[in-house]
């Protein structure tokens, strides 16, 4: 079963976007190769839903980061050979001879360069491989690499009779007719499926050596994934913080079967979203094996996280925002009472509809999700009267908030979580001091003038 994560989570998270700069999948997306690129992108598509494979996948990670290698291919070779690998080779050395011996009497008679392309390409291949036997070769000197079955299965290929004698005539600027249709050949039809495996290996490799290097540039940690099993449903992250926001403030975080439910509150730019951010991105990077932007991070393998954060209207079907959220909540509702265990991050629930209803609803909708001790849940809001109705009859629920420091008419936050509930209401103060009725009324005033 693969692990849940629907479009407006990603949105809300600011997970994918290869061309969104402040995206997460952007800040990991530095890959050397085409292939690692394409790689990287499939596992942001695909977190993975078992504890061993998570935690495999992070020791990979982790070796590499202790090793402190570097790519051992320039791109411009990589996709040198990826262009020659890519185009048909012949099925027979017969062939290959006719094809090429025709490609080269052209090349003689009418300057046709295809010939000169295809030892180009072949020369780029032997280049890499020569490169490639070095590199897994020095890789893992002890044997005590998680990912040894793969790094000794190169070692293997490069054992083969037929690949050492084509690296023995490496390093030359042209080979002869009878070479280059043996070798291409060899390349293109008989070691095919060999070679589209090593550079799957190579691809591989570069991912794994681009994530442990920006794990180590942002002191990321890594997470151990623990089995889920009722009634031990837990997540703890120490100094939790968002990994796109600078100097951001660290939070600690705990959950487990019999405190399931979070309860925030806190004034308006106190840091509410950021934090639920930062511990939706985290979940979801856990599950895919990825560093954490904390210090410490345990987590029970989830079936999947739900969101809604910045839920939309819809022009379209004639939805307002209230009816928008609404349906978002039994989407939601729907996926718990399939019996899934599920990380809930609501952000403001009802904002789009009065105080008393929202009131009512955030109170029967947290009550009746956190009764589920599978959930995870996190919401946030503005309503404190909520809270106090909740603290009454959720014994498995925490109450946290961010607090505001005033300094004279200007509030100042802290960014740190404390226990209890905010009643702080500082909005009108916001818009007071950025001057918004003060500038409507000049702009009144001037228009009576004239």
């Amino acid at each position: 079963m693969s692990f849940i994560a629907d479009k407006q989570t990603l949105d809300d998270l600011n997970i994918p976007g290869r061309y969104k700069s402040d995206s997460i999948f952007h800040l990991f997306n530095r890959t050397q190769s085409r292939g690692g690129g394409l790689l990287l992108e499939s596992m942001f598509q695909q977190p993975l839903s078992n504890a061993a494979d998570i935690n495999v996948r992070s020791s990979i990670f982790q070796f590499f980061r202790e090793r402190s290698v570097a790519f051992p291919i320039s791109k411009e070779l990589c996709e040198a050979v990826e262009h020659y690998l890519s185009t048909a080779g012949s099925n027979s050395l017969p062939a290959a001879a006719i094809r090429l011996t025709g490609k080269k009497l052209m090349r003689l008679m009418a300057s046709d360069q295809e010939y000169d392309l295809i030892q180009s390409g072949m020369l780029q291949v032997m280049k890499l491989l020569d490169q490639l036997q070095l590199f897994y070769s020095q890789l893992d000197p002890d044997g005590s690499s998680p990912w040894g079955t793969t790094i000794r299965k190169v070692q293997q290929l490069f054992n083969n009779p037929a690949i050492q004698k084509l690296l023995n005539d490496r390093g030359g600027a042209a080979l002869p007719l009878s070479k280059v249709i043996q070798y291409d050949h060899l390349l293109r039809h008989t070691l095919q499926q060999d070679l589209q495996w090593l550079m799957q290996v190579l691809y591989e490799t570069d991912v794994y050596i681009t994530v442990s290097k920006i794990a180590g540039e942002r002191q990321f940690t890594w997470a151990r994934a623990l089995p889920f099993a009722d009634g031990q449903n837990r997540i703890a992250i120490t100094n939790l913080y968002h990994p796109r926001v600078p100097g951001a403030v660290a939070n600690s975080v705990y959950t487990n079967h019999a405190s399931n439910m979070i309860f925030l509150t806190g004034a308006n730019m106190a840091g509410k979203s950021t934090f639920m951010k930062s511990f939706g991105i985290a979940v979801y990077l856990a599950h895919m094996g990825f560093p954490v932007a904390a210090e410490n991070m345990e987590f029970s393998v989830q079936d999947g996280i739900f969101t809604s954060i910045n839920v939309p209207d819809n022009l379209a079907m004639g939805y307002s925002h209230f009816y928008a959220e609404v349906l978002r909540v039994k989407e939601v509702a729907t996926a718990v009472s399939q019996s899934k265990n599920l990380v809930i991050i609501f952000d403001e629930l009802f904002k789009g509809t009065n105080v008393k209803d929202a009131y009512d609803a955030t109170v029967a909708v947290t009550e009746a999700l956190g009764a589920n001790s599978n959930v995870t849940f996190i919401v946030s809001t503005h309503i404190v009267e909520a809270g106090e109705t909740l603290r009454e009859r959720c014994r498995n629920m925490q109450f946290v908030f961010f607090p505001t420091i005033m300094d004279k008419q200007t509030p100042r936050y802290t960014y740190q979580l404390q226990e209890g509930i905010s009643a702080d209401r500082h909005g009108m103060m916001i818009i007071t001091n950025e001057g918004i009725v003060d500038i409507i009324r000049g702009k009144s005033v001037a228009n009576n003038l004239t």
